[in-house]
């Protein structure tokens, strides 16, 4: 009975803090300094607390980028190319991968145990697309949905444990499957003192132009190689029994 009433009162205290802090998010309108206008008129300001409390700003960062794929609200994009500008391609890409798979799972994790009711219908019109190929592949298709952008990252977070995907496979596909477009948008990053000097805004959708969405593509398609070859050997093992009959 004690064991029911802390898993009640677990959950309670999870539904409490998930519920403030998005509520927080919206109330102090976090997401108007989650865009590039504001990172150009803070950026200096930025640079010198950085190199003043490098550790600190780095773990700040880390909680903060984490909680907003937690929460799965807008402005992931701007830290990451943010973060390019501020730590370097390099830095700013180990930082953001590790802090989104942290938030990913902390997502993941609600959305099977504690908010499945709150989540679903945010993503119920994107079941049925993947829902037969995560079942049956879930390693490989995950990687492949991580790799390629055909859906956006917060959907991509929460089916999964819809469905029941299992956290190991989850966490690998969501740590690895991520740190090209990560790559790509450090990268820009690196390169906005041009921009800023200029007075410029950054091609948010580059991850999009052939350049750039072709080998991502190319990984994704090599990611579903085990199941093409598991489809190819069903077929024939098919084909083999309808000559036997």
């Amino acid at each position: 009975m004690s064991n029911v009433r802390s898993g009640v009162l677990g959950k309670a205290v999870v539904i409490l803090a998930f519920f403030l802090l998005l509520g927080s998010f919206f109330y102090f309108d976090v997401g108007s300094y989650l865009s590039f206008q504001a990172f150009k008129k803070h950026h200096i300001m930025l640079a010198d607390y950085i190199a003043e409390h490098y550790l600190l700003a780095v773990v700040l960062f880390g909680v903060g980028y984490a909680a907003l794929v937690a929460l799965s609200v807008p402005g992931a994009l701007i830290l990451t190319i943010a973060a390019g500008h501020l730590f370097g391609t390099l830095e700013a890409t180990v930082y953001v991968v590790f802090s989104a798979t942290l938030g990913a799972v902390l997502v993941f994790l609600a959305s099977r145990y504690v908010l499945r009711d709150f989540f679903e219908p945010k993503v119920r019109k994107y079941i049925p697309k993947i829902e037969k190929e995560l079942q049956q592949n879930a390693f490989s298709y995950m990687l492949f949905l991580r790799l390629v952008p055909l859906f956006p990252f917060f959907v991509v977070n929460i089916i999964p444990a819809l469905l029941n995907v299992g956290i190991r496979p989850y966490i690998i596909t969501t740590f690895f499957g991520i740190i090209p477009g990560t790559l790509v948008y450090a990268s820009v990053g690196r390169a906005m003192s041009h921009i800023l000097e200029r007075d410029e805004t950054p091609n948010f959708g580059l991850i999009f132009e052939w350049q750039i969405l072709l080998p991502m593509v190319g990984l994704g398609l090599l990611s579903l190689v085990p199941i093409i070859a598991q489809k190819i050997k069903a077929k024939s093992l098919k084909n083999k029994e309808q000559l036997h009959d």
